[in-house]
């Protein structure tokens, strides 16, 4: 996890969000896009998990 950047990870999911919504994406590449942001969405929520972890160590 030392090598994922959070604030990339939002970026691409924005930028994913825009594309998903835009008419002239075709359905073949919402799908790709979809399993992308699922995989980010993914790494987000444990980079979140390990981060509250470390936190709550501290305490």
């Amino acid at each position: 996890m030392e090598d994922f950047n959070y604030k990339e990870a939002l970026e691409e999911l924005e930028k994913i969000a825009q594309k998903v919504e835009d008419p002239a994406t075709a359905l073949e590449d919402i799908d790709k896009l979809i399993a992308r942001a699922d995989a980010l969405i993914a790494a987000c929520r444990e980079y979140l998990r390990t981060a509250r972890s470390a936190a709550e160590g501290l305490k």
